[in-house]
Protein backbone atom coordinates (compact mmCIF):
# COMPACT_ATOMS: atom_id res chain seq x y z
CA UNK A 1 0.00 0.00 0.00
CA UNK A 2 3.21 2.67 1.09
CA UNK A 3 4.62 1.49 -2.00
CA UNK A 4 1.86 2.36 -4.26
CA UNK A 5 1.29 5.85 -2.88
CA UNK A 6 4.98 6.89 -3.15
CA UNK A 7 4.49 5.70 -7.11
CA UNK A 8 1.27 7.81 -7.44
CA UNK A 9 3.22 10.67 -5.60
CA UNK A 10 5.91 10.05 -7.98
CA UNK A 11 3.64 10.09 -11.00
CA UNK A 12 2.34 13.24 -10.16
CA UNK A 13 4.96 15.00 -9.37
CA UNK A 14 6.82 14.06 -12.78
CA UNK A 15 3.05 15.07 -14.53
CA UNK A 16 2.80 18.84 -12.98
CA UNK A 17 6.99 19.33 -13.52
CA UNK A 18 6.02 18.03 -17.41
CA UNK A 19 2.94 20.94 -17.01
CA UNK A 20 5.29 23.81 -15.94
CA UNK A 21 8.58 23.23 -17.40
CA UNK A 22 7.74 21.00 -20.64
CA UNK A 23 10.87 18.52 -21.55
CA UNK A 24 13.48 20.36 -21.69
CA UNK A 25 15.00 19.60 -18.24
CA UNK A 26 14.10 15.73 -18.23
CA UNK A 27 16.70 13.32 -18.55
CA UNK A 28 16.10 10.52 -20.78
CA UNK A 29 15.05 8.08 -18.29
CA UNK A 30 12.12 10.65 -17.30
CA UNK A 31 10.69 11.09 -20.23
CA UNK A 32 10.47 7.25 -21.15
CA UNK A 33 9.08 6.97 -17.68
CA UNK A 34 6.26 9.74 -17.92
CA UNK A 35 5.36 8.11 -21.46
CA UNK A 36 5.17 4.31 -19.49
CA UNK A 37 2.91 5.90 -16.97
CA UNK A 38 0.16 5.47 -19.31
CA UNK A 39 0.39 1.96 -20.65
CA UNK A 40 1.81 0.57 -17.20
CA UNK A 41 -0.97 2.22 -14.85
CA UNK A 42 0.48 -0.01 -11.62
CA UNK A 43 4.40 -0.52 -11.96
CA UNK A 44 7.57 1.12 -11.05
CA UNK A 45 8.12 2.60 -14.38
CA UNK A 46 11.24 3.90 -13.42
CA UNK A 47 13.06 0.81 -13.45
CA UNK A 48 11.44 -0.41 -16.84
CA UNK A 49 12.79 3.12 -18.20
CA UNK A 50 16.53 2.51 -17.29
CA UNK A 51 16.21 -1.02 -18.51
CA UNK A 52 14.67 -0.01 -22.13
CA UNK A 53 17.41 2.59 -22.31
CA UNK A 54 20.11 0.08 -21.04
CA UNK A 55 18.95 -2.86 -23.88
CA UNK A 56 18.39 -0.21 -27.21
CA UNK A 57 21.07 2.37 -26.00
CA UNK A 58 19.26 5.56 -26.28
CA UNK A 59 15.94 6.68 -26.33
CA UNK A 60 16.06 7.59 -29.84
CA UNK A 61 16.78 3.55 -30.41
CA UNK A 62 13.86 2.81 -28.29
CA UNK A 63 11.45 5.05 -30.21
CA UNK A 64 13.23 3.84 -33.94
CA UNK A 65 12.59 0.22 -32.70
CA UNK A 66 9.66 -2.10 -34.01
CA UNK A 67 6.68 -2.76 -31.73
CA UNK A 68 8.04 -6.59 -32.15
CA UNK A 69 11.79 -5.54 -31.00
CA UNK A 70 10.45 -3.35 -28.03
CA UNK A 71 8.47 -6.91 -26.77
CA UNK A 72 11.05 -9.50 -27.83
CA UNK A 73 14.22 -7.86 -26.76
CA UNK A 74 12.59 -5.24 -23.80
CA UNK A 75 10.08 -7.50 -22.66
CA UNK A 76 7.16 -4.84 -22.95
CA UNK A 77 3.42 -5.42 -23.71
CA UNK A 78 2.04 -4.82 -26.94
CA UNK A 79 0.54 -1.39 -25.34
CA UNK A 80 3.50 -0.42 -24.11
CA UNK A 81 5.28 -1.33 -27.61
CA UNK A 82 2.24 0.66 -29.62
CA UNK A 83 3.05 3.70 -27.57
CA UNK A 84 6.66 3.65 -27.59
CA UNK A 85 6.27 2.99 -31.38
CA UNK A 86 3.80 5.81 -32.21
CA UNK A 87 5.93 8.40 -31.02
CA UNK A 88 7.96 9.36 -34.10
CA UNK A 89 4.88 8.62 -36.24
CA UNK A 90 3.08 11.49 -34.14
CA UNK A 91 5.86 13.92 -34.40
CA UNK A 92 5.90 13.48 -38.47
CA UNK A 93 2.22 13.90 -38.70
CA UNK A 94 2.66 17.23 -36.43
CA UNK A 95 5.32 18.68 -38.36
CA UNK A 96 3.76 18.09 -41.94
CA UNK A 97 0.20 19.14 -40.42
CA UNK A 98 2.45 22.41 -39.39
CA UNK A 99 3.57 22.77 -42.96
CA UNK A 100 0.06 22.86 -44.59
CA UNK A 101 -1.74 19.92 -46.36
CA UNK A 102 -0.85 21.92 -49.82
CA UNK A 103 2.82 23.09 -49.68
CA UNK A 104 4.47 24.55 -52.26
CA UNK A 105 7.27 23.00 -52.91
CA UNK A 106 9.28 25.36 -55.63
CA UNK A 107 13.06 25.16 -54.50
CA UNK A 108 15.03 22.04 -53.50
CA UNK A 109 15.47 24.25 -50.08
CA UNK A 110 11.72 24.09 -49.59
CA UNK A 111 11.53 20.51 -50.90
CA UNK A 112 14.45 18.84 -48.81
CA UNK A 113 13.17 20.42 -46.04
CA UNK A 114 9.60 19.11 -46.52
CA UNK A 115 10.91 15.28 -47.36
CA UNK A 116 12.89 15.35 -44.46
CA UNK A 117 9.81 14.78 -42.25
CA UNK A 118 8.70 12.35 -44.02
CA UNK A 119 11.00 9.62 -42.93
CA UNK A 120 11.06 10.65 -39.71
CA UNK A 121 11.11 6.61 -37.70
CA UNK A 122 12.16 4.85 -40.81
CA UNK A 123 15.33 3.09 -39.69
CA UNK A 124 14.90 1.36 -43.16
CA UNK A 125 15.19 2.27 -46.87
CA UNK A 126 11.83 4.29 -48.06
CA UNK A 127 11.01 5.58 -51.49
CA UNK A 128 8.65 8.68 -51.74
CA UNK A 129 6.91 10.43 -54.90
CA UNK A 130 6.06 14.03 -54.14
CA UNK A 131 3.03 14.76 -57.08
CA UNK A 132 2.81 18.37 -57.33
CA UNK A 133 0.20 20.81 -59.38
CA UNK A 134 0.78 23.04 -61.55
CA UNK A 135 1.66 25.86 -59.53
CA UNK A 136 4.27 23.03 -57.22
CA UNK A 137 1.86 22.91 -54.49
CA UNK A 138 2.25 19.30 -53.35
CA UNK A 139 -1.14 17.03 -54.15
CA UNK A 140 -0.01 13.80 -52.22
CA UNK A 141 3.37 12.52 -51.10
CA UNK A 142 2.93 8.28 -51.85
CA UNK A 143 5.35 5.79 -50.62
CA UNK A 144 5.99 3.37 -53.16
CA UNK A 145 8.63 1.47 -52.27
CA UNK A 146 10.32 0.27 -48.98
CA UNK A 147 13.70 -1.89 -48.88
CA UNK A 148 16.48 -1.61 -51.03
CA UNK A 149 16.88 0.56 -54.07
CA UNK A 150 18.40 -2.23 -55.76
CA UNK A 151 14.70 -3.60 -56.09
CA UNK A 152 14.16 -0.57 -58.92
CA UNK A 153 12.75 -2.80 -61.92
CA UNK A 154 9.24 -2.32 -60.06
CA UNK A 155 9.38 1.51 -59.68
CA UNK A 156 8.81 2.93 -63.35
CA UNK A 157 5.55 1.31 -63.66
CA UNK A 158 4.70 2.19 -59.75
CA UNK A 159 5.74 5.54 -60.33
CA UNK A 160 4.05 6.47 -63.42
CA UNK A 161 0.76 4.76 -61.85
CA UNK A 162 1.36 7.07 -59.09
CA UNK A 163 1.27 10.29 -61.01
CA UNK A 164 -1.78 9.55 -62.97
CA UNK A 165 -3.61 8.99 -59.80
CA UNK A 166 -2.75 12.00 -58.05
CA UNK A 167 -3.00 13.94 -61.73
CA UNK A 168 0.41 15.06 -61.15
CA UNK A 169 1.92 18.01 -63.34
CA UNK A 170 5.75 17.47 -61.56
CA UNK A 171 7.21 15.20 -59.66
CA UNK A 172 9.84 15.03 -57.05
CA UNK A 173 11.42 11.82 -55.91
CA UNK A 174 12.66 11.19 -52.29
CA UNK A 175 14.39 8.10 -50.47
CA UNK A 176 16.59 7.88 -47.35
CA UNK A 177 20.10 6.10 -46.59
CA UNK A 178 19.27 4.62 -43.26
CA UNK A 179 23.16 4.15 -43.14
CA UNK A 180 24.25 7.63 -42.76
CA UNK A 181 26.03 8.50 -46.38
CA UNK A 182 23.92 11.32 -48.13
CA UNK A 183 26.06 10.40 -51.86
CA UNK A 184 24.31 8.88 -54.62
CA UNK A 185 25.35 5.63 -55.27
CA UNK A 186 25.67 4.38 -59.21
CA UNK A 187 21.79 2.43 -58.28
CA UNK A 188 20.16 6.18 -57.09
CA UNK A 189 21.59 7.66 -60.37
CA UNK A 190 20.19 4.75 -62.64
CA UNK A 191 16.79 4.43 -61.57
CA UNK A 192 15.99 8.49 -61.43
CA UNK A 193 17.43 8.14 -65.01
CA UNK A 194 14.74 5.58 -65.85
CA UNK A 195 11.67 7.38 -64.16
CA UNK A 196 12.64 10.19 -65.57
CA UNK A 197 12.56 8.54 -69.01
CA UNK A 198 9.30 6.90 -67.92
CA UNK A 199 7.69 10.08 -66.72
CA UNK A 200 8.79 12.01 -70.10
CA UNK A 201 6.11 9.56 -72.35
CA UNK A 202 3.55 10.97 -70.30
CA UNK A 203 4.86 14.72 -70.12
CA UNK A 204 5.89 14.63 -66.53
CA UNK A 205 8.73 15.96 -65.17
CA UNK A 206 11.14 15.08 -62.23
CA UNK A 207 12.46 18.62 -61.12
CA UNK A 208 14.18 16.76 -58.17
CA UNK A 209 15.68 13.50 -56.22
CA UNK A 210 16.41 14.35 -52.71
CA UNK A 211 18.37 11.81 -50.50
CA UNK A 212 17.80 11.99 -46.84
CA UNK A 213 19.88 10.55 -44.23
CA UNK A 214 18.81 11.88 -40.44
CA UNK A 215 18.15 15.99 -40.41
CA UNK A 216 20.39 16.33 -43.84
CA UNK A 217 19.85 15.92 -47.50
CA UNK A 218 21.34 16.09 -50.93
CA UNK A 219 19.79 17.39 -54.21
CA UNK A 220 20.13 16.00 -57.77
CA UNK A 221 18.79 19.27 -58.71
CA UNK A 222 21.92 20.81 -57.13
CA UNK A 223 24.34 19.10 -57.94
CA UNK A 224 23.55 19.20 -61.71
CA UNK A 225 22.59 15.47 -61.69
CA UNK A 226 18.96 16.40 -63.14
Amino acid sequence: MAENVLHTGHREKLKQRFIEEGLESFEDHQVLELLLFYSIPRRDTNEIAHRLIKKFGTLEAIFDSTPEQLMSVGRVSKKTAVLLTMVPELAKKYMLLKQGKKPVLDSSVKAGQYVTKLFIGKNYEAFYVCCLNSQNQLNYAALVHEGTINEAPVYPRLIVETVLRYQANSVILAHNHPGGSLKPSSADIEVTRRITEALRTISVKVVDHIIVSGNDYYSFAENGLI
